[in-house]
């Protein structure tokens, strides 16, 4: 149907005036369609890693020490009356829409987003949604990202369904979308502390996991984020390289890989008691020696570049750091010593690894609704 022009000489119809109508309500019903938004916290890792990978926690027990950090995955939901599913990366620039009913395929085409939407539908009917997602760091990075996302994801469905999960069922469903539903390899500490947030001391065992939320003097976080320093290497970790090889050695019996597993449980508990203690020189130079346990795991963790960064930070005034992650990229966290974190921070600046600040995040996974007034 074809309407009259609406400049301001136009003639007002009855049909024109119809259109207007119409127009002005789908308008307002889009304004007023609540909004499900959830953030989730990225973290770093102390102490531990890899001892949450199994099969080591079903095994052995695994115990990881670990702080979430101001930086989030961010995730925005408003509901559709249309049955279709809309969602949008602003981080990959990538968008993707299908119907709600429809079977997709995981085609590396927001796997990640495809697999948490259609393991919630398994627990409600599925329904025409928009979504946009933002995390602050890419995968791979080693701060937890892919992790947090998928937090944040579940969190705005969880909303947007009425659905009763506890934060424990949530961080084990996002656990189960990434290393069940889609096989990527990895742990369980980034679900968890995406989840809880703050500084946790994680215990994984058969089936089971324990977090300890731990109480840090305030004195002793701001002495931490003082003397912390968080760096880029420049590259993320590729693939799932490193994890399978870690994976592997540990199948094999590999004496390395098994003294560097089972030490990483030692520090975790060694360091979880230098930070209630605030015994943060005994903190800084236990984080080195967790990272050259850590490259016992496996001879992919370290790189030249990494290597290389390590003892410059060392030369300049750093007491110990290590790699956030897996390994083979992303962040590097050093410990200086009060009054140097500025040099080593410059040293590393020289060699291409920019400064990321950050402050310590006390809150996990937080959720809310907005409806336009």
């Amino acid at each position: 149907m074809d309407f009259a022009p609406e400049g301001p000489s136009a003639v007002i119809t009855p049909q024109t005036q119809t259109h207007r109508f119409r127009r002005a309500r789908a308008q307002r019903e889009a304004w007023t369609q609540p909004l499900f938004r959830a953030k989730a916290p990225l973290r770093v890792s102390f102490a531990g890693g890899g001892t949450d990978v199994p099969p080591f926690p079903e095994r052995e027990g695994g115990l990881v020490l670990c702080a979430t950090i101001n930086r989030f995955a961010h995730g925005t939901l408003r509901p559709r009356v249309d049955g279709r599913v809309r969602v949008e990366s602003l981080d990959l620039g990538m968008a993707i829409d299908y119907g709600a009913d429809e079977h997709v395929d995981y085609d590396g085409q927001l796997d990640l987003v495809k697999a948490g939407i259609r393991r919630v539908s398994q627990l409600e009917e599925p329904r025409g949604i928009d979504l946009f997602l933002h995390t602050a760091a890419p995968p791979g990075s080693g701060l937890g990202a892919s992790s947090a996302l998928m937090v944040a994801l579940i969190g705005v469905l969880r909303d947007h369904h009425k659905l009763a999960l506890t934060d424990y069922e949530i961080a084990r469903l996002a656990w189960e979308v990434e290393r069940v539903d889609l096989g990527l390899k990895g742990g369980l500490q980034d679900q968890y502390a995406a989840t809880f947030g703050g500084f946790n001391f994680i215990e994984f065992g058969p089936g089971d996991v324990l977090v300890n939320p731990l109480r840090i003097r305030p004195t002793t976080m701001y002495e931490l984020e003082s003397n912390l320093l968080l760096v880029f290497t420049g590259r993320t970790r590729a693939g799932d390289h490193i994890i399978e090889d870690q994976t592997q050695r540990y199948e094999d019996s590999d004496e390395d890989a098994l003294a560097g597993l089972r030490m990483q449980k030692t520090l975790a508990l060694e360091m979880k008691e230098a930070l209630l203690r605030g015994k943060l020189a005994t903190f800084g130079s236990l984080l080195g020696v967790a990272w050259e346990e850590k490259k016992k795991m496996s001879p992919r963790i370290s790189t030249p570049v990494i290597d290389e960064a390590y003892d410059e930070a060392i030369r300049a005034g750093a007491l110990g750091g290590k790699v956030t992650g897996a390994g083979g990229g992303g962040f590097m966290l050093f410990y200086c010593t009060p009054g140097t974190r500025h040099k080593v921070a410059a040293r590393l600046a020289q060699m291409g690894l920019e400064e990321a600040e950050f402050a310590f995040e006390e809150t996990g996974l937080r959720t809310w609704t907005y409806v336009e007034g």
